[in-house]
């Protein structure tokens, strides 16, 4: 049974106490608590949250005035004097938080510490030299179990999978943002992390389980070395995927950069992570600023997880994207696809060689991809590359050209009336219309279209100068399907609502089956965008029955808050297992 809590309290993580609702409780503490238990590995008896661990504030403190955010142990004893680690929350910047974290460590038994504000974070380790005690940054903290002289020392097998990057890739940009010498756009600094994580990902698939990592950071490690290993890595991952990587493609940042971003990260498997991390860091250092303008929002990962669940491909499937940003349709459509493949391989007893051969298959020629971003597109190109372990089926083109005008590569590659499974979420606003007569005039939805008041019936005009891209990607998605081919498109709710949108509704209605309609919050895609959104699952017919049931379903919660803070609610998860059911019962398959 769920606690019932006061308003303006919440659940501590650790010790299930209530604690007032503090923006610092919220976005600092709570989440470094679940991530000292989730990733790190302590158990939660070894942690002290509340009642709050106290140290002194001065030498001459008997009353040991200061209480501390987080306290860590060896053990589930919780003595004083075995005290390991101290967490600092504060709201505080850098400098103010350092020091504070200093005169706690010098205070206590404590040696090592954390100082977290959601924003950033810094690693300190206290050592005694000459009867002084002295202060160093370090890569990160042990994981439960190990020694700090380990850090970075991990064996592949040690990797594990993270339930909250985003916070961490909060911490990398506001540190490189702070202190990188050379590059401080965020674009370039997004660049720059993500040929980091290719260099992790890659790292990951090509080290053996027992063997130690390239990507890693050493506690005593000179920050040059690190650098020097991460390029000769840097150029293997260029080497193996040439069609996506070249030789203009390289790491600039600076030594202590690049040691920072590998000590933040090195203790992951990110290919087995749950998120889309490149969306994740993407978002996390572009933002809204700079790319709402283009209407590209990421798509959170439960409503993509939702949404090819419902579909649910399979290795016969050719899936695309039309509209595919950094690839997160596509890698999830992917990996659910291999995931039938294993369970298939796993019944057949096929042997591991043969399995991999047929996901390699999936990877190769059953996923496209098309968008206009040439950043972007090449974001998802070297990730399914890597991902994949293959040549990629990904294209910088603007899906609502004419397909004659496409290049060579995409026009082999790519044809309308050809796909099975079509999932995306499409650039939407006013503000970024499509022009142009011979864009235009490929789409019935280019045109104007006027309701008669007698028949009610919807009669198509002239061509309009502009027209928004939603509205022409539901054509284009349509065109892209071959004849009982099924796709996932989120759009806006005028599109479902607005009397003077009827004609879509009516174009649509004529040349699919729908689905489903899924609502879904307003919070869905906050803080990035408020526009109001809802799912539309078709099935594209030439012949279509005359009456049939609709999936309908509402979603009042989507697992985080209009500023983008994690919640425990999330109705979208539940929908894909409520639509089977439904399914089931109505005897609908696609």
């Amino acid at each position: 049974m769920t606690k019932e809590t006061r308003d303006g309290y919440i659940i501590d993580f650790i010790s299930g106490q209530e604690v007032k609702e503090t923006p610092e409780e919220i976005e600092a503490v709570q989440v470094f608590a679940r991530q000292l238990v989730e990733d790190y590995g302590y158990p939660k008896d070894h942690i002290q949250t509340r009642p709050q661990f106290r140290v002194k504030v001065r030498p001459s403190d008997t009353k040991k005035e200061y209480p501390v955010d987080i306290a860590v142990f060896p053990n589930d004893k919780k003595q004083e004097d075995d005290i390991y680690i101290i967490v600092e929350c504060k709201k505080k910047n850098r400098k103010d938080g350092k020091t504070q974290l200093q005169d706690y460590l010098r205070f206590s038994k404590a040696f090592l510490g954390v100082w977290f504000n959601g924003d950033e974070r810094l690693f300190l380790r206290k050592v005694e030299k000459d009867g002084r005690i002295e202060f160093e940054e370090i890569p990160n903290i042990p994981q439960f179990g190990q020694r700090v002289e380990d850090i970075g020392k991990f064996r592949r097998k040690d990797l594990k999978p993270t339930h909250n990057l985003k916070a961490t890739f909060k911490a990398i940009r506001n540190h490189l943002a702070a202190n990188t010498v050379g590059a401080t756009r965020d674009e370039v600094l997004a660049q720059q992390l993500i040929n980091l994580i290719f260099c992790k990902i890659y790292d990951e698939r090509f080290t053996e389980p027992n063997d130690i990592v390239t990507f890693r950071a050493g506690v005593d490690e000179e920050a040059k070395d690190i650098k020097e290993r991460i390029l000769d890595l840097f150029d293997k991952v260029k080497r193996k995927y040439k069609e996506v990587l070249d030789d203009s493609d390289t790491i600039t940042l600076d030594a202590n950069s690049v040691a920072y971003v590998v000590g933040e990260l090195q203790n992951y498997c990110l290919i087995e992570a749950e998120r889309d991390i490149i969306a994740d860091a993407f978002e996390t250092f572009i933002g809204h600023a700079l790319k709402g303008g283009q209407g590209q929002f990421f798509t959170p990962r439960n409503v993509v997880k939702m949404m090819v669940d419902i579909l649910d491909p399979d290795d016969e499937d050719l899936i695309i994207d039309p509209a595919c940003g950094s690839g997160g349709f596509l890698i999830e459509a992917l990996r659910h696809v291999w995931r039938k493949l294993d369970a298939e391989g796993e019944k057949y007893h096929w042997n591991k060689s043969n399995l991999q051969e047929e996901k390699m298959e999936v990877a190769l020629n059953k996923i496209r991809g098309i968008d206009k971003d040439y950043f972007l597109s090449k974001v998802a190109k070297a990730y399914m590359a890597i991902i994949g372990d293959g040549k990629s089926g990904i294209f910088c083109e603007d899906s609502l050209e004419v397909p004659n005008n496409w290049g060579t590569m995409t026009k082999t590659k790519i044809h309308l009336g050809d796909f099975s499974v079509l999932l995306t979420n499409p650039p939407f606003g006013s503000k970024i219309p499509v022009r142009g007569e011979d864009k235009l005039k490929q789409f019935e939805l280019g045109h104007k279209w006027k309701q008669d008041k007698k028949t009610g019936n919807w009669e198509k005009g002239k061509l309009k100068d502009k027209e928004a891209p939603q509205i022409l990607f539901i054509e284009r998605c349509l065109q892209l399907l071959k004849d009982g081919g099924r796709m996932a498109i989120v759009l806006p709710d005028g599109i479902y609502g607005n009397n003077q949108l009827g004609y879509i509704r009516k174009f649509i209605m004529k040349r699919a089956r729908i689905v489903a309609v899924i609502d879904i919050p307003i919070e869905t895609f906050q803080p990035n965008t408020g526009t109001k959104t809802s799912i539309l699952i078709l099935q594209k017919m030439s012949k279509l029955p005359s009456d049939y049931p609709v999936f309908m379903a509402i979603a009042e919660s989507c697992g985080h808050d209009r500023r983008g803070n994690p919640k425990e609610d999330d109705d979208i998860s539940k929908i894909a297992d409520e639509f089977k059911k439904w399914a089931k019962e109505n005897k609908f398959t696609f």
